[in-house]
C-alpha cells in the first residue's frame, strides 16, 4: 500500500481550495507542482483569502483536525479599513454575534486578537491601498472556522476586511513561503506540528 503524502501550500488570492470545479476559476492543479492522485484540501480558504492550506492524500486528517475532541488553533493576519480601537479588539476577543449559513446568528467563541503595528514583509498585492488610507492589521487566532468567519467578525465591528492571510495551523506556519509555493512534509512532522495522534 502506498504511503500517504502531506503538503503545505501558500494559496494565492483568486484561487479556490479545490482541484475541480464547474465554474471558471483558478484551481489547485494550476500550481507548479505535481500532486499525486487523491490529493485534497483539508478545510478551505475562500477565493479572496490567501495563505496556509494543507493538502493530503489521507482522508482521515480532516476529521482528526477539525472534528476531534481537542480544538486546534488557526491564526490569521487581517488587514481592515480604518483604525481599530482597544475596545473593538476586546469585543472581537470576547466573542461576537455573526450571521450563520442557516440565516440565524452565531456567537463566536472567545479568541486571541492583537493589533499588529507593522506586519511582516508580505507578498505584494495587485491593488495596494493609497498610502494615506487609514487601515489596521490584526492577528486573530481561532479554534473554530465557520463560513467566512473572520470576515464576518470584523464586519460585525464595522471594519471592512481588505486582506486576509492564514499564517498558521497549530505549529505549521507559512513563514517566508510565497504565493503558489508548495512544500511536502513527511508524515511524522505533519502529525507532530499539527499536534495530532497518528
Amino acid at each position: 500500500m502506498q504511503a500517504h503524502r502531506y503538503f503545505i501550500v501558500y494559496k494565492p488570492v483568486n484561487m479556490v481550495s479545490q482541484f475541480v470545479s464547474t465554474h471558471q476559476v483558478n484551481l489547485l492543479h494550476q500550481l507548479n507542482f505535481s500532486f499525486p492522485e487523491g490529493t485534497h484540501a483539508i478545510g478551505r480558504l475562500d477565493q479572496n483569502s490567501e495563505g496556509l492550506l494543507l493538502l493530503t492524500t489521507n482522508k482521515k486528517i480532516t476529521k482528526l483536525l477539525f472534528q476531534g475532541p481537542v480544538p486546534h488553533n488557526r491564526t490569521y493576519l487581517v488587514q481592515v479599513k480604518n483604525i481599530v480601537t482597544p475596545d473593538t479588539i476586546d469585543k472581537l476577543a470576547g466573542g461576537i454575534d455573526i450571521s450563520a449559513t442557516d440565516g440565524k446568528t452565531f456567537k463566536t467563541s472567545p479568541c486571541k486578537v492583537k493589533l499588529i503595528k507593522s506586519p511582516p514583509k508580505l507578498a505584494a498585492v495587485e491593488k495596494p491601498l493609497h498610502k494615506n488610507a487609514e487601515n489596521s492589521w490584526l492577528e486573530i487566532t481561532l479554534t473554530e472556522g465557520r463560513f467566512h468567519q473572520v470576515r464576518k467578525m470584523v464586519a460585525a465591528v464595522h471594519h471592512k476586511c481588505i486582506r486576509l492571510i492564514r499564517t498558521s495551523i497549530e505549529d505549521i506556519k507559512i513563514g517566508s513561503m510565497q504565493p503558489g509555493e508548495v512544500i511536502e512534509l513527511n508524515e511524522n512532522d505533519f502529525f507532530r506540528l499539527l499536534k495530532l495522534d497518528a
